[in-house]
């Protein structure tokens, strides 16, 4: 059995605020320990189900985050940016099942550090007719390679999120929201105990999917309009309005297109230096 991690960094135990998560927020080093040992949680417990290799995706911000040296020597670990795949980068149909260690919630709900892939510049994102964030586009995405998610940790609304998407998704909640930079934490301890044998349960009961080519469309709505007026220029793409584009295709290849979105969001977004 081959297990599929990709960790982000919201919903981690003990993390709350944008200094616990941001370099070079004064809490963030200590941050990155806390991530590695929630990852270091759910490889015990893949490996605890029977697990033959896990991989480890890094999948928060700039994709350094995780402690290589704190690292379960048993995972592998991809680490940095850009990648195609983003947040699913190294995921093949090859592998029975995913996690999703420390994900939040979509923009807009009241959730710890919730939003969606960029913070202010994304204001909503559907996925045919269904509003989504991180959390629905990965589910989506896994599941056209076939493989389904076993496991999804974070704070409780973003367990409440996955849930919506996939009754059948196991989740562990580390801390309760009680507003977007404020939680009421479960002992560390017991939430590394949590998502352990949570990982080992689901991972020794897994669904059986079939992968999935079928067309699907992708609309995002963006703070920006100037994001809109450069993001028409890739094949494919139109637009809604000023702020909204849209795209049909496989959720593969939506996802990559995806995470393009994001580079040139970014590049369109900072201000140059003046010349």
């Amino acid at each position: 059995m081959k297990a599929y991690i990709s960790a982000d960094m919201e919903g981690i135990t003990g993390l709350v605020d944008a200094e616990d998560v941001q370099p070079p927020g004064r809490d963030y080093e200590r941050g990155r320990v806390m991530m590695t040992e929630d990852v270091n949680a759910a490889v015990r417990g893949a490996y605890a189900a029977g697990a033959t290799a896990v991989l480890v995706n890094d999948a928060h911000g700039p994709m350094r985050n995780l402690l290589p040296d704190l690292l379960d020597p048993r995972a592998t670990l991809i680490k940095g940016r850009p990648k195609p795949m983003g947040m699913m980068e190294g995921l093949t149909s090859e592998y029975d099942a995913v996690l999703c260690v420390g994900y939040h919630a979509r923009a807009g709900v009241l959730g710890v550090l919730s939003h969606s892939f960029m913070g202010h510049e994304i204001e909503d994102i559907w996925l045919d007719d269904q509003v989504t964030g991180e959390i629905g586009l990965f589910h989506a995405g896994a599941a056209a390679y076939g493989v389904p998610v076993a496991v999804l940790t974070g704070d409780d609304t973003a367990c409440a999120e996955m849930s919506a998407w996939d009754a059948g998704v196991r989740t562990v909640a580390v801390k309760q929201a009680k507003d977007r930079f404020a939680a009421q934490l479960v002992p560390v301890l017991e939430a590394r105990a949590a998502i352990e044998s949570t990982t080992t349960e689901a991972l020794r009961s897994l669904p059986f999917i079939t992968a999935s080519s079928n067309p699907r469309r992708l609309t995002v709505r963006w703070q920006s309009a100037s994001v809109v007026s450069h993001l028409t220029a890739i094949p494919g793409v139109t637009r809604q309005d000023d702020r909204t584009v849209t795209v049909e295709a496989d959720m593969l290849t939506l996802y990559r297109l995806f995470n393009l979105f994001l580079r040139v969001a970014t590049a369109v977004t900072t201000n140059p230096p003046y010349c």
